[in-house]
C-alpha cells in the first residue's frame, strides 16, 4: 500500500529522543516502531539524538529491537546535547544526512529546545512530528509531557522521606526539586506535601526576609517542622539553609533531590500516554500530515502545526497556585 502520498511504497521513519532523559521515552519509541512496522513502515532508531544524527549513528529497528523496554526508565536510544544544531549549518546538515539515508520523516522525543530543533530540521523540507518528552511538563502545546508524572512521584516521595527525619529533629527543610525555569514539579510536590512554603522561578519575589519572618511566627505558635519546596530555579538552597537557620534559631538543613527524579520506572500514566503519542505520531505521517507536534489537550490526544506549538507559551496552573497559597500554613 503507497503509505507516503504516492511518493514511495515504503515510508522509512526515523525517531530519535533529544535532550534530558524522561521516563516513559522508551514507551514512545516502542510505540512509534511497532504502530509503524504494523503498517508496513520502515523504522530507523537514531543514538543519542540529534548529534547521533549529524554523525549518522543509525539501527534498523523492528518489533524485536523494541521488546522489554516499556517498563525501562531513560532512553534505550541514549540522548545527548548538540551544540551545532544551534549554528545555521546544523539543520541543514541534518535534513541532508536524513535524504542521504533515505529517511522521509523524523519524529522528534523531546522538550523545547528538541522542538525548536526539528523546525528547524522542517525547513530544509524535511516532514518532522515532535512528541512532548520532558519530565519540566514546560512543553506550551501539550497538557501533559511524558515523564511529568514519573518524576513527580520520585520526588514526591523523596519528600515524604526527608519530613519523616525533619519531623524527628524538629528541623526546618529546604527540598530542592528539578525545573531550571519550570516550577511545575515543585508546585506540585509542595500541594501534595503538604509544603509551608513553595519556591518557584514563574513566581519567586526574592524577598527572603517575608519567608523567615513567616517561619519565626510559626515557630512561635509552636510549630516544629516546616518543609519549603524550592525548584531548582530558584536555587541557593543551601546559603538560604544557613541564612534561615542564623535568623531563627531553627535548625535548617537544605536537601538538593537531584537527577533521581529523571531515573527510575514509568508510571502506568507515563507508559499509557507516551504509547499512545507514539502510535499517534506514526498516524499523522501516514495520513498525509505533516511538520506537526503531538499533543495533549483538553482530555485528548491531538496535534497542532510544529511552529504554533513552539510560539506558545506556558505559565504555571493559577487555579493550583492560588489554592496552594491557602493550603500553605
Amino acid at each position: 500500500m503507497g503509505l507516503f502520498k504516492g511518493k514511495k511504497e515504503t515510508m522509512t521513519i526515523g525517531v530519535l529522543t533529544s535532550g534530558g532523559d524522561a521516563p516513559g521515552m522508551n514507551a514512545a519509541v516502542r510505540a512509534v516502531v511497532r504502530t509503524a512496522v504494523h503498517a508496513g513502515a520502515k523504522v530507523k532508531g537514531i543514538r543519542r539524538g540529534y548529534s547521533g544524527l549529524l554523525e549518522e549513528d543509525f539501527v534498523e529497528m523492528t518489533t524485536r529491537s523494541v521488546a522489554d523496554i516499556i517498563q525501562r526508565g531513560g532512553t534505550i536510544l541514549y540522548t545527548a546535547r548538540c551544540p551545532e544544531m544551534m549554528r545555521p549549518e546544523g539543520p541543514e546538515k541534518a535534513a541532508a544526512i536524513c535524504r542521504k539515508n533515505g529517511i522521509d520523516a523524523l519524529v522528534v522525543i523531546g522538550g523545547d529546545g528538541s522542538y525548536r530543533g526539528a523546525l528547524e530540521i522542517s525547513k530544509h523540507d524535511i516532514n518532522v512530528i515532535a512528541i512532548p518528552g520532558t519530565i519540566d511538563l514546560d512543553v506550551a502545546s501539550s497538557d501533559y509531557t511524558i515523564g511529568f508524572d514519573t518524576a513527580l512521584n520520585t520526588a514526591m516521595d523523596a519528600i515524604d522521606r526527608v519530613r519523616d527525619t525533619s519531623a524527628s529533629h524538629e528541623r526546618c527543610s529546604i527540598i530542592e526539586v528539578m525545573g531550571r525555569k519550570a516550577g511545575h514539579i515543585a508546585m506540585w510536590c509542595g500541594i501534595a506535601n503538604g509544603a509551608e512554603e513553595i519556591l518557584i522561578p514563574e513566581r519567586y519575589d526574592y524577598e527572603e526576609q517575608a519567608i523567615i519572618d513567616r517561619i519565626a511566627m510559626r515557630k512561635k505558635l509552636g510549630k516544629k517542622l516546616h518543609i519549603i519546596i524550592n525548584a531548582e530555579g530558584v536555587g541557593d538552597s543551601n546559603g538560604m539553609a544557613k541564612r534561615i537557620e542564623a535568623a531563627t534559631g531553627l535548625e535548617t538543613r537544605a536537601t538538593i533531590i537531584g537527577y533521581i527524579q529523571r531515573g527510575g520506572s514509568p508510571t502506568c500514566r507515563d507508559r499509557v500516554f507516551a504509547s499512545a503519542m507514539g502510535a499517534h505520531a506514526v498516524d499523522i505521517l501516514l495520513g498525509g500530515g505533516s511538520n506537526r507536534a503531538v499533543c495533549f489537550l483538553n482530555g485528548e490526544f491531538t496535534d497542532m502545526d510544529l511552529a504554533e506549538a513552539i510560539a506558545m507559551k506556558k505559565d504555571i496552573d493559577t487555579y493550583l497556585w492560588d489554592i496552594s497559597r491557602k493550603l500553605c500554613r
